[in-house]
């Protein structure tokens, strides 16, 4: 698909792999020119496989983000779209909530959340000043309906739909739409951290493999009865970065074969 982006900037968050890796791949099919932010060494191996140029930081670490940003704004002489795809689970298994420890929280809040809400302060003062572009947090269902699997991690994507909002009202009048792209399930290593505790809590009369158990899962809870896909991901991130969504902003759009429906 041309979706009229060929030669634009985008930034992408969280890019050496997972979500964010498909995300920047389908930016540079569409003929962007890409930048990766990672904390993950792998940083560097994807930006090579994609042309891109990598940046590798703690997105929790406010100083290195606002210098990174910089630099990054410098090197390509502006920034059209930032994704904002990073994410982490406790690993624990979060029913009742107090099952996952207290001091688990704090790492998934400041890493899911605290860290958006630094690379929206690194970029915001460029983009204003630009007065053009757009930005894109990757939050999750589980951000909308209270999931018991992971607390914590549901609890900070909620609070980053909600940043959003708080972003997309403030940029608008500067000509910058902030949305926000809630993925269901998609079978990455992230999903797996977050379900592998669940899984784990089988008893041996009922014990299926950790695929068995997802699959049927997959089943009970998504209408459309599949995974998502990673590429479906990257296909509406895509997408709301063009003018083809030039009247979108603020929304919290899912991807999620049907789990959860609004009305």
């Amino acid at each position: 698909m041309n979706l009229g982006l060929q030669g634009q900037v985008v930034v992408v968050v969280g890019g050496a792999r997972g979500l964010g890796r498909a995300i920047a791949t389908l930016f540079a099919a569409e003929g962007c020119r890409v930048g990766l932010w990672d904390i993950a060494p792998e940083v560097t191996a994807t930006a090579t496989a994609l042309a891109a140029h990598a940046w590798r930081l703690d997105v929790t670490n406010m100083a290195a983000v606002r210098a990174c940003a910089a630099e990054t704004w410098h090197y390509f002489g502006a920034v059209d779209h930032l994704v904002f795809a990073v994410g982490v689970a406790s690993g624990q298994f979060g029913f009742p909530f107090w099952n996952v420890e207290f001091e688990r929280w704090e790492p998934v809040l400041r890493v899911n959340f605290l860290g958006a809400v630094a690379v929206a302060h690194g970029f915001a003062p460029l983009f204003a000043a630009r007065r053009q572009g757009t930005w894109l947090f990757l939050s999750s269902v589980a951000g909308q309906i209270g999931s018991q699997t992971d607390p914590p991690y549901s609890a900070a994507k909620a609070a980053l739909i909600n940043f959003t909002q708080c972003a997309a009202k403030d940029l608008a009048p500067l000509g910058v739409r902030v949305n926000c792209l809630c993925p269901g399930m998609v079978a990455t290593e992230l999903n797996r951290s977050v379900w592998q505790a669940w899984a784990d809590r089988q008893t041996p009369a009922t014990y299926q493999d950790y695929e068995t158990w997802a699959a049927e899962k997959i089943a009970r809870l998504v209408p459309l009865n599949r995974w998502q896909t990673p590429e479906d991901i990257a296909a509406m991130a895509v997408f709301l970065a063009s003018d083809r969504a030039a009247n979108i902003t603020g929304q919290t759009i899912n991807v999620d074969g049907g789990f959860v429906m609004h009305w």
